[in-house]
C-alpha cells in the first residue's frame, strides 16, 4: 500500500513518518539546513503479512506544491497531518483540496503534536479536522490525535495503517499494459540510468522492452528493486526502482513527469478533453482559454483551457472542456489531474481526462458532442456499448484500446461481449454488428440497383463505394465486407469493381449479336488473331466501338487480352501455349528463345515476343536472360492471373 502525507508546513509530516518507519526522509543538505522538506521523501514499514508500506512524505510550503502533486499521484491512502497548536492552515485546506480532486476515499486525519496542547485544543482541532473533511472524498476518514515526538499515538496509528493495508483492494493487472510514473532519476556507475516511481497498470519484469513516453526513447529492464532489494516482477499499486538501458537511453533526457510504458500505450497527446470541475472556493469562473498549470502523475505542463466560446465554469461546477497543452504528454482516459492558476499560487480546480486524444476540431459539434458523452463512461464496456451506437462510420479501436489500455486478449474478449465487428488488421476500426449488416445489405442493394438501371455496366468501382452508399466508413473497410459478400456469393469481384454474381455487360440482344459478327474474326488465329483496328475495318465499325465492347466482354474472361490492341480466344492461347511447350520439349535443358518460338509459332519476332511477354505475366514462363522455360501449367497460370484481377485493394 502507497501512502503519502499532506498538510501544512512544519506540522510534523517528517518527523511522523520517522516515528512510524525510522527514516528520515529529508535527504537533501538543503533540507537538512532549513529543516523544511523541498522535494518528496520515500520510507518503508514492512507489514505484519509480509507486504510493504510505502510512504511519500511530500512538502506543505506553498511553494513546492508542484513536487507534492508529484507525490500523491498513484497513492492508496492519505495520511492528512494537522498540528494541535497551529490547527488547520492554508496549505491544510489547498492538499485536502487536491485529495478531493483526485479523488483519493482511504485516508487517516493525524492531529499532530499533542505534546504541545491540552485536552480541551486536541478536542478544538480534531474538530474542526472533521468539519473540514465532511463533503469530501474523505469525509469518512478517522481523525487521530498522536505526538511524532513523543511517540504518543504511534502504536495505534501504524495498527490502522496495517488494518488499512489488509483490507485494500489489489489493482488490476490482467488485461491492462505496463504504466510507471517517474519521480526520480538518477545515475548509478556501473548500473547506469536509474528511475523511481509507481507502477500504476500491469506488471514489468527483468528483460521486458518498453517506452519512456512522451520522448519515445527504447528502453529495456535491466533491474528492478523493491525497497532496495532486488525482485524479478512488480506490479500494480508498487512503489520500485527501474534500472533502464537502450541505444538511445540518455540519463538527460529522462525526467520526472515522464512515463516508463508499453509501447502500445505511447501516444503523446497535446488535446485532451476532459471533465473539468472548478473549486467551490474560486472567485470567478473559468472562462474560455484561461492559462493554466496542468498537473497529472508527476507531470506538471502549462496549458489552456477551452470551453464554448463566450461561456465559462462557475466556481462548484463541473463541465466538458478541452485541454490545449504546451507540449505533448502521456495520459490515459480516467487520469486524475489538477489546474492551478497562471502564477502557480492556488489550486483552482482539477478533473478527469474523458479523451486523452482529442480533435483540434469539431470539438463542440453535436457528433462529437456525443462521442465526448459515450467515453465519459467509468468502464471500457459502457463506453465501447455507447460509441458503438454513436459512431456509425466506426470506432478507431487502436485509439480506443490504447486510451482504456486494454491489452489485446482482454480487448478482443470485450468486442466479443459487445457484439462488435472489427474491420482491418493494422488500421483497424470497430462497428456494431447491425450495423455492418446494414452497410452489406446497402452494398448489395447499390449493385442490384446499378445493374437493374444499366445492364451495359460492368458494375460498382470500389473507390466510389462510400459516395454511392453514403458513408464515411472508410473505403479498405469497406472493401473487407465486400470480400464477406463475395465469399458468400452475394456479389462478384471483377478487378476493382463489384458486380452481381454471373452478371455479363454484354448478356443483352445488341451486344450478343455484336458477338456473333466479332467471333468469327478472332477464330481466325492463324498466326494470331486480328488486331481491334483489323476486326473494325472488317465489320466497318469504329474502332473505339469494338475496343470498348471487347474490353466489357473480357471481364467476362472470354475473350482475354493478351496485348495492347489484340484480344484472344482461350483456345487460341491454349494453341500458342504448347507451341511453347513443344519449343521447350526440343531442348535438352528445355530453354529456348523467342527466335525458336518464332519459327515455330509463324508470327514476326516482335508479335511472338509479345505473346511470350504475356506468358511471362501470367507465370506460364519464366524468363532467364534471352532464354525461356516453361514455369507451370497453363490453367494454373490462367487462375491465378484471372484472382489477381479479381482481387479487391483495400
Amino acid at each position: 500500500m502507497i501512502v503519502a502525507t499532506a498538510g501544512h508546513i512544519d506540522h510534523g509530516k517528517t518527523l511522523l513518518v520517522k516515528a512510524l518507519s525510522g527514516v528520515d526522509t529529508d535527504r537533501l543538505p538543503e533540507e537538512k539546513s532549513r529543516g523544511i522538506s523541498i522535494d518528496i521523501g520515500f520510507a518503508y514499514v514492512p507489514t505484519p503479512e509480509g507486504g510493504l508500506l510505502g510512504f511519500v512524505d511530500v512538502p506543505g510550503h506553498e511553494r513546492f506544491v508542484r513536487n507534492m502533486l508529484a507525490g500523491v499521484c498513484g497513492i492508496d491512502l492519505a495520511l492528512l497531518v494537522v498540528a494541535a497548536d497551529d490547527g488547520v492552515m492554508p496549505q491544510t485546506v489547498e492538499h485536502l483540496q487536491i485529495l478531493d480532486l483526485l479523488n483519493i476515499s482511504r485516508g487517516i486525519a493525524v492531529v499532530n503534536k499533542v505534546d504541545r496542547v491540552g485536552e480541551a485544543r486536541v478536542r478544538e482541532v480534531t474538530e474542526s479536522v472533521q468539519r473540514l473533511l465532511a463533503g469530501t472524498t474523505l469525509h469518512a476518514a478517522s481523525v487521530l490525535p498522536v505526538s511524532a515526538l513523543s511517540g504518543s499515538g504511534i502504536d495505534e496509528l501504524r495498527a490502522r495503517l496495517f488494518e488499512e493495508a489488509r483490507n485494500i483492494q489489489a489493482r488490476e493487472t490482467q488485461g491492462r499494459r505496463f504504466r510507471y510514473a517517474i519521480d526520480r532519476v538518477f545515475s548509478i556507475s556501473g548500473s547506469g540510468t536509474v528511475v523511481t516511481g509507481t507502477v500504476f497498470n500491469g506488471q514489468v519484469k527483468i528483460g521486458d522492452r518498453l517506452m519512456i513516453s512522451p520522448a519515445g526513447i527504447p528502453v529495456r529492464v535491466r533491474g528492478i528493486q523493491v525497497h532496495g532489494k532486488a525482485a524479478g516482477e512488480v506490479s500494480a499499486g508498487r512503489r520500485c526502482a527501474l534500472n533502464l538501458t537502450g541505444e538511445k537511453l540518455d540519463k538527460e533526457q529522462v525526467r520526472r513527469g515522464d512515463w516508463v510504458l508499453d509501447e502500445t500505450i505511447h501516444r503523446p497527446t497535446r488535446r485532451i478533453d476532459a471533465q473539468v470541475k472548478v473549486l467551490a472556493a474560486e472567485k470567478e469562473p473559468l472562462a474560455h482559454w484561461t492559462p493554466v498549470h496542468f498537473h497529472l502523475g508527476t507531470e506538471a505542463v502549462t496549458a489552456r483551457v477551452a470551453v464554448r466560446r463566450g461561456e465559462s465554469i462557475a466556481p462548484g461546477a463541473s463541465r466538458v472542456a478541452q485541454i490545449i497543452l504546451e507540449r505533448p504528454i502521456a495520459c490515459l482516459h480516467g487520469d486524475r489531474f489538477i489546474l492551478r492558476d497562471q502564477s502557480a499560487t492556488r489550486t483552482i480546480g482539477g478533473g478527469t481526462v474523458v479523451d486523452p486524444f482529442a480533435p483540434a476540431v469539431r470539438r463542440n459539434s453535436s457528433a462529437r458532442l456525443e462521442v465526448v458523452a459515450a467515453l465519459s463512461a467509468d468502464s471500457a464496456e459502457d463506453a465501447l456499448r455507447a460509441l458503438s451506437a454513436a459512431s456509425a462510420d466506426g470506432i478507431d479501436l487502436g485509439k480506443f484500446e490504447a486510451a482504456f489500455n486494454l491489452d489485446q486478449s482482454s480487448a478482443a474478449a470485450l468486442y466479443l461481449k459487445c457484439e462488435l465487428a472489427v474491420l482491418g488488421r493494422g488500421e483497424r476500426i470497430g462497428l456494431a454488428a447491425a450495423r455492418k449488416n446494414q452497410l452489406a445489405d446497402s452494398i448489395v442493394a447499390a449493385v442490384t440497383r446499378l445493374h437493374r438501371d444499366d445492364p451495359k455496366s460492368l458494375g460498382l468501382e470500389l473507390a466510389g463505394l462510400p459516395q454511392h452508399i453514403q458513408t464515411r466508413v472508410p473505403d479498405w473497410a469497406l472493401s473487407q465486407i465486400v470480400r464477406e459478400l463475395a465469399q458468400a456469393g452475394k456479389v462478384e469481384l471483377a478487378g476493382t469493381r463489384i458486380r452481381r454474381p454471373g452478371h455479363d455487360a454484354t448478356s443483352n440482344p445488341e451486344d450478343e449479336k455484336l458477338w456473333q459478327r466479332v467471333l468469327p474474326c478472332l477464330q481466325k488465329d492463324t498466326p494470331l488473331p486480328p488486331t481491334v483496328k483489323e476486326i473494325a475495318e472488317q465489320l466497318r465499325l469504329s474502332e473505339k466501338a469494338v475496343s470498348d465492347f471487347l474490353h466489357r466482354k473480357s471481364r467476362g474472361g472470354e475473350p482475354i487480352k493478351v496485348m495492347v490492341d489484340r484480344f484472344m480466344l482461350r483456345n487460341t492461347i491454349e494453341r500458342l501455349a504448347q507451341i511453347a511447350a513443344n519449343t521447350a520439349g526440343a531442348k535438352p535443358n528445355g530453354q529456348f528463345t523467342a527466335a525458336d518460338y518464332r519459327d515455330r509459332c509463324g508470327a514476326s519476332r516482335k508479335l511472338s515476343i509479345e505473346v511470350l511477354e504475356y506468358f511471362d505475366r501470367i507465370g506460364y514462363t519464366q524468363r532467364l536472360g534471352d532464354a525461356r522455360r516453361i514455369r507451370r501449367p497453363l490453367d494454373q497460370a490462367l487462375a491465378a492471373a484471372a484472382a489477381g484481377a479479381g482481387r479487391a485493394k483495400p
